[in-house]
């Protein structure tokens, strides 16, 4: 069942998207090398709590952190270790917000020191690839027509698309109806309306989309050890467009 947010329930998620997004700003100017992902998870938990506000994802399904630090080749849902960033590293911090009982989910891919020009290009077409998908979420429109926009563009910049996890419906529950797939054909899937809040997620990499997990069941690799990068904002479907509640 997709759920609609009223107008207020969408203010409520915009406010923590506030939150997240401004934690995504401070986080921008600590991460270098030499830093842990342990110490950024433990600056997201008290920048979330300083502002009232709590991580989503500490104890979902018995995961133990504030936030996932996914490093060069992790695709996502990466432990934040003690082991320090170096220099040319890509690290994808994923956080979900909760205030006051309503969420905000937001990942971004950030460079650690000088990155090499193949690294920063991943990181360019991502993120461009995020955009282009957000402005396919209009009401009217399909999910496929997101997940196509996505993985046309991603592919015709050489990249290949994530297929073992999705954008979803999120409220006050993580993970909701619909789910958004990276790829796809267009005009297939869930009609978007008006009130529907989803997030946009595309996850791509420098080699192939195939996926493995490591031993402790959550950190997820590119099979071929190749760079992965994942940018994704929360929207809100209006009537006047896309609202992008986690902008930074």
């Amino acid at each position: 069942m997709i759920i609609l947010k009223t107008p207020e329930e969408i203010e409520r998620m915009r406010a923590a998207g506030k939150i997240l997004a401004a934690c995504h700003r401070a986080l921008a100017k600590r991460i270098r090398p030499g830093v842990t992902p342990w110490e950024i998870d433990q600056f997201v938990e008290q920048f979330l709590a300083e502002h009232g506000a709590t991580p989503e994802q500490k104890g979902y399904q018995g995961y133990p952190y504030a936030t996932c630090a996914s490093v060069n080749d992790v695709i996502c849902h990466g432990f934040p270790t003690k082991e320090p960033l170096k220099d040319g590293d890509i690290v994808t911090i994923d956080m979900v917000v909760n205030l006051n009982g309503w969420l905000a989910d937001s990942a971004w891919s950030y460079a650690v020191g000088n990155i090499s020009p193949e690294a920063k290009r991943l990181l360019q077409v991502t993120e461009k690839a995020l955009y282009l998908g957000i402005e396919q979420a209009v009401p009217g429109n399909r999910v496929g027509d997101i997940s196509h926009a996505i993985q046309s563009y991603a592919q015709a910049q050489g990249y290949s698309v994530v297929r073992d996890f999705t954008g979803h419906g999120i409220g006050q529950q993580m993970h909701e109806e619909p789910y958004i797939p990276h790829f796809g054909p267009p005009g297939r899937g869930p009609r978007l309306k008006e009130g529907m809040v989803i997030t946009i997620e595309p996850m791509l990499n420098a080699g192939s989309y195939h996926v493995k997990i490591d031993e402790d069941g959550w950190t997820a690799r590119t099979r071929d050890g190749k760079l992965s990068a994942q940018y994704e904002h929360t929207i809100a479907i209006t009537a006047d467009g896309p609202v992008i509640l986690t902008r930074q």
